[in-house]
C-alpha cells in the first residue's frame, strides 16, 4: 500500500464504501422482495375463503378481525408500496454498479500503467 499513490487509494476507499453501498442495496431489496413474495401468497390463499369467513390481521403487535376485503386491499397496498421500493433499489443498485466498475477500471488502469516500465521517451 506504500508504493500505491493518494490518488488511487482514496479511490480503493472510495470502491469499497461502494461496495458496502451496493451490499446494503441488494440485501434490502431482497428482504422486499421476500416480504412481498409472502404476501402475494396470502393473497392467494385468501382466495380460497369464503367472503363471510372470519380473516384475522397483524395490526403492529394485536391481532384483529378484519373483513375478507380489507385484509385483501391492505395485502396489494402493501404489495405495490413495496414493489416501487424494489423498483427504486433496482435503479440505485444500477446506478451504483455502473460507478463501481467505472471506478474499478480507473483504479486498475492507475495500477497497470505504473506497475508497467517506462517506455522509451
Amino acid at each position: 500500500m506504500e508504493n500505491i499513490p493518494p490518488k488511487v487509494q482514496n479511490q480503493l476507499a472510495m470502491l469499497q464504501q461502494m461496495q458496502q453501498q451496493l451490499q446494503t442495496v441488494v440485501s434490502q431489496k431482497a428482504q422486499y422482495e421476500l416480504t412481498i413474495r409472502e404476501a402475494r401468497r396470502a393473497v392467494e390463499d385468501l382466495a380460497d375463503v369464503p367472503e363471510d369467513a372470519a380473516v384475522f390481521m397483524n395490526v403492529g403487535s394485536v391481532m384483529m378481525q378484519k373483513s375478507k376485503e380489507q385484509v385483501l386491499a391492505s395485502l396489494n397496498e402493501r404489495i405495490e408500496t413495496l414493489d416501487l421500493r424494489v423498483k427504486s433499489l433496482e435503479k440505485q443498485e444500477k446506478a451504483l454498479q455502473g460507478r463501481f466498475e467505472q471506478l474499478s477500471s480507473q483504479i486498475r488502469g492507475a495500477l497497470e500503467g505504473k506497475q508497467q516500465p517506462p517506455g522509451p521517451a
